[in-house]
């Protein structure tokens, strides 16, 4: 686990703001009117929230100003939310388990969804890896802090493994396709359309194990500053951005073909056979209130503490509110 230094007086604080927002189970400021004139800075990966608002035509229908700087991983984006530049931020399932293990109290405020993960288990040409117990002694990514760590560690326990039976090489996510193109690792936690080029242009592979499908949802999160929560015309704007993002993503359940050509074909410039290959292996999007996102949050919570990545054990509760559930379950 990354080792942040601990500010136990700055740690108490957002506890005690934290606790206010969660009090009684209200929805503070949720319904509040909001102000065409507040500013949310929402951190993105790889464009994707940009694209769907913008796909959907959600965007459009906002009613405030809206910032979303895009990120490469979890760690990059937790810094930026310490330093009090971003308001709310889409990231994978382990960077809030990481920030609150390290200190930093960052609610989540809204969880979506996939029952099939995107993460796949690639090896490097000329390796072809057929069980998960193949993978000891391999060398392997590494990512403290993002949603392929704990995709690695479950893979590795499936396997009847341990972080101990393999060489973990930390790498950052950048960098994860030409290590594989040079063999500087064995086995790479990877997403599409990674996965695809990477098989067509130098012959690398999926782990063929059929448990590689199986071992966890794809569940991403938006989590907040206390401080932004706190703030009645930014916890508006927050309402309202969940509400778009719900109905952006109904909307790429509804029209995958048009969202896949947006998204994959004409922004990521990926060949259309190759779109329609990431569209076939994905489940659709489900969006979930904190009440049904804790049972899952807390298993994650407990591979990485049985792993030794986490030195405490917690209650995955205390990660969320439930300011916007009923945002979000209106607009799903």
């Amino acid at each position: 686990m990354t080792d942040f230094p601990m500010n136990k007086r700055h740690f108490l604080a957002q506890a005690a703001a934290f606790g206010a927002l969660t009090a009684f189970g209200r929805p503070t400021h949720a319904q509040d009117a909001l102000d065409p004139s507040t500013k949310l800075i929402v951190a993105d990966q790889s464009e994707l929230v940009r694209n769907l608002l913008k796909a959907s035509a959600e965007g459009d229908k906002l009613g405030f100003q809206i910032e979303l700087p895009n990120f490469a991983g979890g760690p990059a984006i937790y810094e930026a939310i310490r330093a009090g530049a971003l308001d709310i931020a889409y990231v994978g399932d382990t960077p809030p388990i990481q920030a609150r293990a390290a200190g930093t109290l960052l609610p989540i405020v809204a969880t979506f969804t996939r029952d099939i993960s995107q993460y796949r288990l690639t090896s490097r040409p000329g390796l072809v890896i057929d069980k998960l117990a193949d993978l000891k002694g391999r060398r392997i990514s590494y990512i403290e802090g993002s949603g392929r760590q704990v995709f690695l560690i479950e893979a590795l326990n499936r396997g009847g493994l341990t972080l101990k039976d393999v060489t973990p090489v930390n790498l950052r996510i950048a960098d994860l396709p030409d290590a594989i193109r040079s063999n500087a690792i064995d086995v790479a936690v990877l997403q599409e359309p990674f996965v695809t080029r990477l098989t067509k242009q130098v012959g690398a592979s999926a782990v063929l194990d059929p448990q590689e499908r199986q071992l966890l949802p794809n569940t991403s999160y938006f989590y907040a500053r206390p401080e932004v929560l706190a703030d009645p015309k930014k916890s508006a704007a927050i309402a309202r951005f969940i509400a778009a993002f719900v109905r952006a993503g109904k909307w790429s359940n509804e029209n995958e073909e048009a969202w896949g050509r947006f998204y994959f074909t004409n922004f990521q410039r990926i060949a259309p056979e190759d779109t329609a290959a990431i569209l076939a292996a994905q489940s659709p999007l489900v969006f979930q209130t904190s009440t049904e996102a804790i049972p899952h949050h807390q298993k994650l919570i407990d591979i990485l503490y049985q792993a030794g990545s986490l030195k405490q054990r917690f209650d995955a509760a205390g990660s969320f509110v439930d300011t916007y559930d009923q945002v979000l379950a209106a607009a799903r």
